[in-house]
């Protein structure tokens, strides 16, 4: 007879989508239940929305809401896909690590309540200090690209 184990405990999430403007400093951001095309297709509308004229080259890893047909992208924003585990090219993951790192560094909240929380006060801070976002996203590769829309 084999013993039953459980192979562990199946956790709530919240999802943080986010998009960083290297060269301006800004962070357009939303907190989501989940992760999914619909939800990809609100946050493309909200950025469309902030940033209206604008075009905007937003970068994007291989999550399947990023890469779904079903995608509604608004006029001014095309997306550019990464290619595969190289997280370290996009600067909004270096967003989320600085966050992570200096804001809940090995915290364990007692609820996801207490995730939202933290995430609902620090995100507007951390969207507020343009200096601190370029100093994190501003690599000077990127800075001294020369994109021309068309």
């Amino acid at each position: 007879m084999r013993p039953t184990v459980n192979n562990g405990d199946e956790r709530p999430f919240v999802y943080v989508y986010g998009a960083v403007s290297p060269g301006e400093g800004e962070l357009d951001w939303t907190i989501c239940p989940h992760m999914n095309t619909e939800r990809m297709n609100e946050f493309l509308a909200q950025v469309s929305l902030a940033h209206p004229n604008e075009f905007v080259l937003m970068v994007v890893d291989g999550a399947s809401s990023h890469r779904s047909h079903d995608l509604c992208l608004p006029e001014n924003i095309r997306l550019h896909l990464l290619p595969g585990y190289a997280p370290e090219l996009n600067p909004q993951e270096h967003v989320w690590d600085e966050r992570r790192e200096k804001k809940s560094p090995n915290r364990v909240f007692e609820s996801m309540g207490g995730v939202l929380h933290q995430l609902a006060g620090g995100l507007p801070r951390l969207a507020d200090n343009h200096d601190a976002l370029r100093s994190l996203t501003a690599w000077p590769w990127i800075v001294s690209l020369n994109l021309n829309a068309h």
